[in-house]
């Protein structure tokens, strides 16, 4: 394996920096001097421990430009969502800081004693991030772990370390202790296999590939070792007849060419009532061709490149039997700009056999099919055939067939007449194969914890 990474701009195909990879040798001292950091950091009272988030928060937010600029150059991103990415970090570690001091166990009702419970640290976390959202993934573990008490050993994606890499400097500079928070460049066979079996590593969170996950899940089960996976979704965007179909046609492209349709969440399955469905792809072709895609860096850029070659590459292939005008599909087509950059203009497919690999696995690009449906009990049907179940939404006027239908997907995120961003302070993770555990939200930190139980007797 290599030594080092290129890490390249995707919009450009420019190389932007190149960083050394980390060795199984040095993940295992980095290990040592994690839980040397962590037995002080634990030790803190958790007033302090909560300043010192506090204070990492705002030394993130006096950087905000920084990172953004980073994100744009290392993941394509718009700028402003960029902008959006870097001070989401800066909420988390405020929330998650908001959260040390509310970390409290229970007490227990039992006879002959007082039985009291508390929530104490596991010790040292891996956390392995993707490139698709390398900066606020990052900051979605690693915010509630250190909150808890724990040190934090990150590994980002190949092709996306640099806001990471600066995430840590920026760690040092609030006053953090030295070895807390580590990041750890590297191949995910090397440096994330290291993380993964390390003795001293109590818990792994991955988000990534649903099949990498499951070895990862297997590997840990090997140790009894704790996991958190977000592995992806096929998430259902579902239009009922009495929808306001102008605000549902407005809305859905960016519901799935947000970060070029990079995204876990993407309503890449657009499902739509059969009386209605003429007249949503109507309304829906300007909204597509409305899209501006192109330099990243540009404030009015609403959807930059793909990550890699790769990546284009893997999309190209969902697309390669499908042409305008051909077996009698319906393709609605934004643009996007030529030369150099991994560009894929948005796609929407309709008329795509429900059962079609572009229909049912996660392409991860900005890619849409558009299926009909009959009744509520088909679009329940059509949104839970998948292996995923990670997020959707659902357009109607009707409270009750919203309540009925939120029930009935299986789906962890669901989002109602809007396409609801993933929130710091609410829940997070999905259903099936999209995952085990949830983040965010007001119980973030206890999934960072060991429960004891300690019983005093009162008899004499």
């Amino acid at each position: 394996m290599p030594r080092e990474h290129h890490v390249l701009n995707p919009a450009t195909e420019e190389l932007v920096a190149t960083v050394p990879a980390t060795t199984p040798a040095e993940v295992d001292a980095a290990v040592t001097r994690a839980t040397a950091a962590q037995a002080e950091w634990a030790a803190l009272a958790p007033a302090d421990r909560a300043r010192l988030l506090r204070r990492f928060a705002s030394v993130v937010d006096a950087h905000v430009e920084e990172l953004a600029a980073l994100e744009v150059r290392e993941a394509g991103h718009p700028v402003g969502n960029a902008r959006w990415e870097a001070g989401n970090a800066r909420d988390l570690l405020d929330y998650a800081a908001g959260g040390v001091e509310r970390l409290s166990g229970r007490q227990i009702p039992v006879a002959g004693g007082l039985d009291v419970t508390f929530l104490e640290p596991l010790g040292v976390v891996g956390i392995i991030v993707p490139w698709n959202f390398p900066l606020p993934i990052a900051a979605w573990g690693t915010a509630p772990a250190l909150a808890a008490g724990n040190a934090v050993l990150l590994k980002p994606a190949e092709t996306t370390p640099l806001t990471a890499l600066r995430l840590a400097e920026l760690a040092l500079d609030a006053g953090l202790p030295e070895g807390l928070f580590q990041v750890l460049p590297g191949a995910g066979a090397v440096t994330g296999s290291a993380l993964v079996e390390h003795p001293g590593v109590a818990k792994i969170v991955f988000t990534g590939s649903a099949p990498v996950g499951k070895q990862i899940m297997a590997r840990c089960a090997d140790r009894v070792k704790r996991v958190t996976l977000e592995l992806g979704g096929k998430s259902p965007n579902i239009v009922f007849a009495d929808a306001d179909l102008e605000a549902a046609a407005a809305a859905a492209p960016m519901s799935f060419l947000d970060n070029s349709g990079q995204d876990c969440c993407a309503r890449s399955r657009i499902l739509v009532q059969r009386p209605v469905l003429e007249r949503f792809l109507e309304l829906l072709e300007p909204a597509v061709q409305s899209v501006t895609v192109g330099d990243p860096s540009d404030e009015k850029t609403q959807m930059g490149p793909l990550i890699s070659r790769a990546q284009l590459d893997r999309v190209r292939s969902y697309l390669a039997p499908y042409r305008a005008g051909g077996d009698g599909l319906v393709t609605l087509s934004g643009s996007a700009p030529q030369g150099p950059g991994f560009w894929c203009p948005p796609t929407v497919l309709a008329g795509v056999d429900p059962a079609a690999p572009v229909a049912v696995e996660e392409v991860f690009g900005p890619v849409a099919v558009v299926l009909p449906f009959d009744d509520e009990a088909d679009a329940v049907r059509l949104a839970n055939a998948t292996e995923y179940g990670l997020a959707g939404s659902l357009w109607t006027r009707d409270t009750g067939r919203a309540i009925r239908v939120a029930r009935a997907v299986a789906a962890g995120n669901l989002s109602v007449n809007s396409h609801s961003a993933v929130r710091y302070a609410t829940p997070f993770g999905g259903y099936g194969q999209s995952g085990l555990g949830r983040e965010l939200g007001p119980d973030a930190l206890t999934a960072f914890t060991e429960t004891k139980n300690v019983f005093i007797s009162t008899e004499a």
